[in-house]
């Protein structure tokens, strides 16, 4: 007869369960990784657009006033450049309503014969003598200001 194991059996005991805390180490990794991509995204879209301001800056920089009517049209380039990339509705404006949409968006506006000369500077011949380089600097400083405000 087979000997009588049953008395050394002991009922089965689950193990306690597991705590969620505290927590792995993994996670505190996972949880500084998404912190740190957080932070670099934000990072680059602020230098992104620094970059774009000091660029158009860069472009103003490089306009040799010597020349005043081509200057100025590489000013006017500059500045519908950029309402390409942030004011698509600015794109068809023309004459005196490009001047307002410009002076809408900046907090001192370009008036007079500055004002004329940057509206009219694609249609100007070069070698005309009806504006002076008081008016080049003036739109140079209005254009620094309005890169500024608007980047």
């Amino acid at each position: 007869m087979p000997e009588n194991n049953l008395p050394e059996l002991r009922d089965i005991h689950l193990p306690d369960g597991v705590s969620p805390f505290p927590p792995a180490y993994g996670w505190g990794v996972v949880l500084l990784a998404i912190i740190a991509l957080f932070l670099l995204l934000k990072l680059f879209f602020f230098l992104r657009a620094k970059s774009k301001k000091r660029y158009a800056l860069y472009l103003l920089h490089n306009i040799y006033c010597n020349d005043s009517i081509s200057s100025v049209v590489e000013m006017s380039a500059i500045l519908r450049r950029i309402c390409v990339f942030k004011y698509k509705e600015a794109m068809v404006l023309s004459g005196d309503k490009w001047i307002e949409f410009l002076n809408s968006k900046i907090k001192k506006p370009l008036y007079g014969k500055a004002a004329d000369l940057l509206v009219n500077a694609p249609y100007i011949p070069e070698n005309s003598k009806g504006y002076s380089r008081q008016d080049v600097i003036a739109i140079r400083q209005f254009c620094k200001e309005w890169i500024g405000e608007n980047l």
